[in-house]
């Protein structure tokens, strides 16, 4: 089942999948309980799920009208496809040397360290440890050279885009 809920916060429209206890909002970040939630529709098609929303979205936007012309979001997803550019042709396009531009991101100091990114050293971190809190994963993160600051901010995003989980002041990946 496929749900198109609204958050009576910021008004942010998603589409759930399944029905589970809460809901958390990926605009505002709040948590409901999923009864909680205005459903505009539910349906067991995932792409009906994704018509009501793109529908309601160019609603508010006053493009209704412009929509409706629109035969379904998949062909509005080919006609993207077909019309986006490479980030390699664009820059050579540009004038500018693609190998060169690869090599200064494979050396920049700010990414990628010899322990993997940031992002990589704190999800290894919740992995790696058994039971960990916020404590225990700014520590392992720190030893690897991630600054705290980054460490909770990476938490909180995990856990806000669902790709985490934190209970009891202990994380886990989903």
């Amino acid at each position: 089942m496929y749900a198109v809920v609204g958050c009576g916060e910021c008004s942010t429209l998603w589409i759930v999948e399944g029905r589970s206890e809460t809901s958390q909002c990926p605009g505002c970040g709040s948590r409901r309980p999923f009864d909680a939630r205005k459903t505009f529709v539910e349906t067991d098609d995932a792409d009906r799920a994704r018509e009501v929303r793109a529908s309601m979205l160019a609603s508010r936007q006053g493009e209704g009208e412009a929509f409706a012309r629109v035969d379904s979001v998949a062909d509005l997803e080919s006609q993207v496809a077909d019309g986006v550019v490479a980030d390699e042709e664009y820059l050579a396009e540009s004038g500018l040397d693609v190998e060169e531009i690869a090599a200064a991101g494979d050396r920049d100091p700010r990414g990628s360290t010899r322990d993997g990114s940031r992002k990589e050293i704190v999800e290894r971190a919740i992995e790696d440890l058994d039971r960990p809190t916020a404590d225990d994963v700014i520590e392992y993160a720190a030893d690897r050279g991630v600054p705290a600051s980054y460490t909770e901010r990476a938490l909180e995003k995990l856990v806000r885009t669902g790709d985490a989980s934190e209970s009891r002041g202990e994380y886990r990946l989903l």
